[in-house]
């Protein structure tokens, strides 16, 4: 396990392993080092790659500075790229692809670009529209700290996933 310093002073955990170009792998909202489907992806790509796999701030033991932005966690990316010595390749899944495709949209240093199952929506009449305070109703479940409500409210929603889901 190392850490990077983000450039407000959270701090990043990551694991580095294999060998080869790097490859950071950036997880969905629900997913750590520790749970989703990158620590079994991690040992295939590693063969080839050297991996870098985080928790995203605020997750698994990753620091965490409030008030949360998208910005903030661009800033991470960042210092893991600078520790994969100024540039590398990016896998991102679900959340984490929307987050890996903003990063490199915006510039950083990010030679090849791999997602899956970004979360972006339709935007047919009949598709599903997240309430227009969802934002900041998710924002203040969180900070009165009922995390699984709001993880429920995400989920159905904002994402539109059916009950049984849950």
């Amino acid at each position: 396990m190392h850490s990077v310093k983000s450039s407000d002073g959270a701090t990043i955990t990551y694991d580095r392993t294999g060998s080869g170009p790097v490859v950071i792998l950036v997880d969905g909202a629900f997913c750590s080092r520790a749970f989703g489907p990158m620590p079994k992806l991690t040992p295939l790509l590693a063969d080839h790659f050297t991996v870098i796999h985080h928790d995203r701030r605020g997750r698994g033991e990753s620091g965490d500075t409030k008030p949360y932005s998208v910005e903030r966690e661009l800033e991470d990316l960042d210092a893991l790229i600078q520790v994969a010595g100024g540039s590398a390749h990016v896998l991102g899944l679900s959340s984490g692809a929307a987050l890996a495709l903003i990063a490199a949209a915006s510039g950083l240093p990010i030679m090849k670009l791999a997602m899956y199952d970004p979360p972006f929506v339709a935007v047919s009449p009949s598709a599903h529209r997240a309430p227009v305070d969802s934002v900041e109703r998710l924002a203040r479940l969180i900070e009165e700290g009922r995390r699984g409500e709001a993880v429920k409210y995400y989920l159905t929603q904002v994402m539109g996933a059916p009950r049984v889901m849950y």
